[in-house]
């Protein structure tokens, strides 16, 4: 746990969880949609804020590297 926030970090949790079909499915998922949105943004001219080292950090459209979504549908 992290004792600074409270919130239980994901690798506490990855002994007691089996990871499924389903489950990779759901996150496959999960990543295509999230380029996705990445992707628009970069497209459209918008901004995004991420976290890098620990830090919030916006990125301008010029800055977000293009994402290759056909890759990503192949993982689906």
């Amino acid at each position: 746990m992290n004792t600074e926030s409270g919130i239980k970090l994901e690798q506490d949790n990855k002994s007691h969880i089996p990871v499924t079909e389903l489950h990779q499915k759901i996150d496959a998922g999960v990543k295509f949609a999230i380029a996705n949105a990445i992707e628009r943004h970069r497209r459209l001219g918008e901004s995004i804020s991420i976290l890098r080292d620990g830090k919030i950090v916006t990125l301008t459209a010029d800055e977000i590297p293009p994402r290759d979504i056909e890759k990503l549908k192949s993982s689906l």
